[in-house]
C-alpha cells in the first residue's frame, strides 16, 4: 500500500518553521517511516508530481505571484496546513501594511521600479481554504509532530488554545506581571512555548499569537497603570502576529488614542 505523501512549500518567511520539522531529529525518521516526503526543498532534491495528501504551508503571500502559487497549491493537496506566525497572521512582514511600501522601495532600492510586490503581507487563509493553522515563531516542533501524526490517524490535533498563563501555573513560574511589575503578553496569548520567556523572568512576547477570546483592552489597561503608555502597547501588539485580528485591533485603539491625543 502507498504511503501518504508530504509536500512542504514556503512563501514569505526565514524558513525557521521548516527548520522545526527538520529538528524532530529521531521523531523525523519515525515520520518518514509512515509518510512519502514528495516535495521539501529544505530536505530533498527529489519531487514527485502531486497531487499531494497532506501539505504545510509556511510564509506569508507578499506578491502576485504567490496569490496565484497558493491557488494552485491548494488544488493539489487534500489536506493543506499553515505553520508558523507568516502563514498565519501574515508575520513580521505584516508591519508593512500600515505603511505605503512604495516609500519603502523608494528608500532601499535604487530602481524600484524593478520590484514586484503586493501593498499587504497576508495569511496563507486570506487567499485558500486553511485545513489547519498551527501558530508560533516558529511552531513547537512538538506540535506540528501532533499535527502531522493527527492528520495521518484521521482526527483532530490535540493543541492548546488557552494562554500561555497556564503553561507558567504547570511549571510553577511566578507571574512576571504579579511579583516583578513587568509587562506580559501571556494573558492573551496561546500556549504552545511551554512558558520560555516568563521562565527566565522575561514577559511574553506573543510568538503564538492571540489565544482563544483574549481580553486584550483589559490587559492594555493593566499595563498601563503599570507605567506602560499607548506607544508601548503598539509597539507591543505589532510583532510576529501584528495582523491577526485581535493584536491589529488593539494595537489600532491604542494608535488611535495616541493620534487624538496629538502624540505620534
Amino acid at each position: 500500500m502507498a504511503l501518504p505523501t508530504l509536500a512542504v512549500h514556503k512563501f514569505a518567511s526565514c524558513d525557521g518553521c521548516q527548520l522545526s520539522l527538520l529538528d524532530l531529529e529521531d521523531e523525523l525518521l519515525a515520520v518518514a517511516g509512515v509518510v512519502q516526503i514528495a516535495n521539501f526543498m529544505e530536505a530533498s532534491r527529489e519531487v514527485l508530481p502531486p497531487p499531494y495528501d497532506v501539505t504545510l504551508i509556511e510564509g506569508s503571500v507578499t506578491t502576485a505571484h504567490d496569490a496565484e502559487r497558493i491557488k494552485q497549491i491548494r488544488e493539489e493537496t487534500g489536506v493543506l496546513i499553515t505553520i508558523g506566525a507568516c502563514a498565519t497572521a501574515g508575520g513580521i512582514q505584516a508591519l508593512r501594511n500600515w505603511k505605503d511600501v512604495d516609500d519603502f522601495t523608494r528608500y532601499v532600492y535604487a530602481h524600484p521600479a524593478y520590484i514586484d510586490t503586493l501593498q499587504m503581507s497576508t495569511p496563507i487563509s486570506d487567499h485558500v481554504a486553511v485545513d489547519f493553522e498551527l501558530r508560533g515563531c516558529p511552531v513547537s516542533k512538538y506540535q506540528l509532530l501532533e499535527v502531522l501524526v493527527a492528520f495521518l490517524q484521521g482526527r483532530r490535533p490535540n493543541i492548546p488554545t488557552y494562554s500561555v498563563c497556564v503553561e507558567c501555573k504547570l511549571k510553577g513560574n511566578p507571574c512576571v506581571m504579579v511579583a516583578q511589575g513587568t509587562p506580559c503578553l501571556g494573558p492573551v496569548t496561546q500556549a504552545g512555548c511551554n512558558a520560555l520567556c516568563p521562565t527566565y523572568d522575561r514577559g511574553c512576547f506573543g510568538c503564538f499569537g492571540p489565544m482563544e477570546s483574549p481580553n486584550t483592552g483589559s490587559l492594555a489597561d493593566r499595563w498601563k497603570e503599570m507605567g506602560a503608555s499607548e506607544r508601548d502597547l503598539v509597539d507591543a501588539f505589532r510583532s510576529f502576529n501584528a495582523w491577526s485580528d485581535a493584536f491589529r485591533e488593539e494595537s489600532d485603539r491604542q494608535q488611535a488614542s495616541i493620534e487624538i491625543g496629538g502624540v505620534r
